[in-house]
C-alpha cells in the first residue's frame, strides 16, 4: 500500500482529536472564511479550493431561501388551518357580477405542507453536512495536515465514500415513495377527511382514533380484529403443518419419483395467485363444479353456499382457510425439503440405534430442527397472513355481509374493510388512516415480541 493511499485512508477517519472539537470552539476559533461558512455554507470549501462540495452547499442554500420565501412560508401557513375557507362561497366582484368562491383544496395542501417540512428536514441534514465538513478542514489547518483537494474528494465517492454514492439515489427514492406517503397517510388519521368532506377539512385531533376504538366503528373493528388475528394464526399453521408434513410424506423412504410429486405441488406455487383464486371462487360457487360434483355422487341434495353473499359466515371462513392452504403448502413444503435434505444423518442414526421409532425421530431431531429454521419466516408469514388482501377479497369480497358491521362482512379482515372503507360508499378516509396504523401497531408489536422469544434470535 503506497503512502499516498495510507495518508487518505487515516484523514478520512474521524481521529479522537477531531470529535473532541466543539462547534464554539470552531466558531471562536476559526478564521473569517470559517465563520461566515455557519452562515454560508460551503465557503471554507470553496476557499480550499473543494469546488464541487463548496458550489453544491452554496446553490442548495440559495435555493432553499428562494423556496422558503417563495412558496415554503406559505405551505407552513396553510397547513395549520388546511386552508382557511371550507365551503363554496357566493360573492360579487368589483363590477358587481357574480363569483363563485370554490373552497380549499386541503388535499394538496397537506401534501405540499408534508412536503415543505420535509425538505426543511433535509436542509438540517444538509447543513449538518456543512457543519462537519467545516469542523474537519478546520481541524485540518490547526494541525497543518494535508487538506484534500477537489479531484481527491471527487475521488473518494469511489472510493472510501461509496457506501454513501450508491446509498444517495435509493435514499430518494425511500423519502419520496416511503417516507413522504406514509407520514401523509399518519396525518389523514388526524383530520376528518371523508365523503362528506372530501375537498376541504380540517384538524380534528384524535376523534377519528376516538370513533374506530370506542365510537361507532368500535363494534366492527374488534370482532374484525379477532377474525384477523384468528385467521393469521390458523392459516400460518395449517400451511407449516401441511408443508412439513407434505415434504416428509415425498422424502419418505419408499417414494418413488420425488422430483415429479414435489414439480406437481410447485405448479401450483408457480401460478400467479390471482389466477388460481378467481378460478377456485368459480369452482366454489353455490352453481360451480364442486357443488355438481357432490349432488352428482349423491353426497349433497342441494348446492352448498361456500363463500356466497348468503352463506354461513363459519362455512365461508372454513372454505377460505381451506383455500389458502392450497395456495400456501407448497412453499413452507419446498423450505422443508431443504432442511430435511440437511439433517444430520448421524444424529438420526444414533437415535434409532438407541431405539427411537420414526414419531420420535420427527418430535425430537426433525421437527425441532425445521422449527428452528422456519421461526423467522413463520413471523413473515404470520404478519403476510394479516395483511392477506388477495385471498380474502379475490375469493369472497368479504362475504357474507355482516349487519352488525359497518362497511364489512364476516370474512373481512382489517386490510380489507380498509379498503372499503375507502373505496366504499361511506368512504371514511381518516378513519382508513386509522386503520392503517391501528394495523401497524399490530403487526410490528407481534413481531417483536415473537422474534426475541425465538431461538435464532437468542443464539444469534
Amino acid at each position: 500500500m503506497t503512502k499516498k493511499k495510507k495518508r487518505k485512508q487515516t484523514e478520512s477517519n474521524v481521529s479522537p482529536e477531531e470529535k473532541s472539537i466543539k462547534l464554539r470552539e470552531v466558531f471562536q476559533k476559526g478564521n473569517t472564511v470559517t465563520k461566515l461558512t455557519f452562515f454560508v455554507m460551503g465557503l471554507n470549501q470553496i476557499k480550499n479550493k473543494q469546488w464541487v462540495k463548496g458550489f453544491t452547499f452554496l446553490i442548495l442554500e440559495i435555493a432553499f431561501i428562494g423556496w422558503l420565501l417563495f412558496s415554503g412560508l406559505s405551505a407552513f401557513s396553510l397547513l395549520s388551518s388546511l386552508g382557511p375557507n371550507k365551503t363554496l362561497k357566493e360573492t360579487t366582484d368589483a363590477n358587481g357580477f357574480p363569483v363563485i368562491i370554490q373552497p380549499d383544496h386541503s388535499v394538496l395542501i397537506l401534501l405540499w405542507g408534508l412536503i415543505a417540512c420535509l425538505v426543511v428536514v433535509l436542509f438540517i441534514l444538509l447543513y449538518w453536512f456543512n457543519y462537519r465538513s467545516n469542523k474537519h478542514l478546520y481541524y485540518l489547518e490547526r494541525e497543518g495536515k494535508h487538506i484534500p483537494t477537489n479531484r481527491e474528494e471527487l475521488a473518494s465517492l469511489l472510493d472510501e465514500k461509496l457506501y454513501a454514492t450508491l446509498m444517495a439515489v435509493p435514499l430518494i427514492g425511500v423519502l419520496a415513495f416511503t417516507v413522504l406517503p406514509t407520514v401523509y397517510m399518519i396525518s389523514m388519521a388526524f383530520t376528518n377527511y371523508d365523503r362528506l368532506h372530501a375537498t376541504a377539512f380540517s384538524w380534528t385531533g384524535f376523534q377519528a382514533f376516538g370513533n374506530v376504538l370506542t365510537g361507532d366503528l368500535a363494534g366492527t373493528f374488534f370482532p374484525v380484529l379477532g377474525w384477523t388475528l384468528v385467521w393469521a394464526i390458523v392459516a400460518t399453521a395449517t400451511t407449516f403443518l401441511g408443508g412439513v408434513l407434505l415434504a416428509l410424506l415425498i422424502e419418505s423412504t419408499g417414494i418413488k419419483f420425488k422430483g415429479f410429486w414435489r414439480t406437481v405441488f410447485v405448479i401450483v406455487f408457480a401460478v400467479p395467485q390471482f389466477v388460481t383464486l378467481l378460478m377456485m371462487a368459480q369452482f366454489l360457487d353455490q352453481q360451480g363444479a364442486f357443488n355438481g360434483i357432490l349432488m352428482n355422487l349423491h353426497l349433497i341434495s342441494n348446492p352448498i353456499n361456500f363463500i356466497g353473499a348468503a352463506s354461513d359466515p363459519m362455512v365461508a371462513r372454513i372454505t377460505v382457510i381451506f383455500v389458502n392452504m392450497w395456495i400456501g403448502i407448497p412453499v413452507s413444503m419446498l423450505v422443508s425439503t431443504a432442511i430435511i435434505q440437511n439433517l444430520p444423518q448421524d444424529q438420526i442414526e444414533a437415535a434409532r440405534i438407541d431405539g427411537a421409532n420414526s414419531l420420535n425421530i420427527f418430535r425430537s431431531i426433525t421437527f425441532p430442527q425445521i422449527l428452528f429454521v422456519m421461526t423467522p419466516a413463520l413471523i413473515q408469514q404470520f404478519i403476510g397472513n394479516i395483511n392477506n388482501f388477495n385471498v380474502i377479497y379475490l375469493l369472497t369480497q368479504g362475504w357474507p355481509m355482516n349487519p352488525n358491521y359497518q362497511g364489512a362482512g364476516s370474512t373481512d379482515l382489517l386490510v380489507t374493510w380498509l379498503y372499503n372503507l375507502v373505496f366504499g360508499q361511506t368512504q371514511r378516509y381518516n378513519a382508513a388512516a386509522v386503520l392503517g396504523i391501528l394495523i401497524f401497531i399490530v403487526n410490528a408489536s407481534i413481531s417483536l415480541v415473537a422474534y426475541r422469544r425465538t431461538n435464532a434470535f437468542k443464539e444469534g
